[in-house]
This record gives structure tokens, C-alpha cells and sequence, in this order.
């Protein structure tokens, strides 16, 4: 399941935003790929450094926050 500890928060990364584990993809992004209308294998399969996890994550703090 998503887990919110994966979702990290720098002031020298990405302005600021929420990213995925300290790397530079807000889950902004990841919230845009989703809508879309990418599937979550979509788009691990495009960007195999994201997990199915990563999203799940940034779907979690959508609806947390």
C-alpha cells in the first residue's frame, strides 16, 4: 500500500514540493500522469525508478491533505 513516508518534502528540491523519495518528481507530475489517463504500470513502465508504491503514495496524499 502507498505509504506516506515516501513522500518527502526539501526546500532545495523541486521549489519545495512534495516529491518521491527525495528524487525530482513531485507527486504533482505523478498526480498529472494519472489524469491523463496513464495506468500506474504505464507509467513504472516508462519511468522504471518510480514504484507502484511511489503512486499509490501520491494518490494517499491527494485524499490525506
Amino acid at each position: 500500500m502507498g505509504n506516506l513516508n515516501r513522500i518527502t518534502i526539501d526546500p532545495g528540491l523541486c521549489h519545495g514540493k512534495p516529491c518521491i523519495r527525495g528524487m525530482r518528481w513531485p507527486v504533482e507530475v505523478v498526480i498529472d500522469l494519472l489524469g491523463s489517463g496513464m495506468s500506474p504500470e504505464q507509467i513504472t513502465e516508462d519511468h522504471p525508478e518510480l514504484e507502484r508504491d511511489d503512486i499509490l503514495a501520491c494518490l494517499n496524499r491527494l485524499f490525506t491533505y
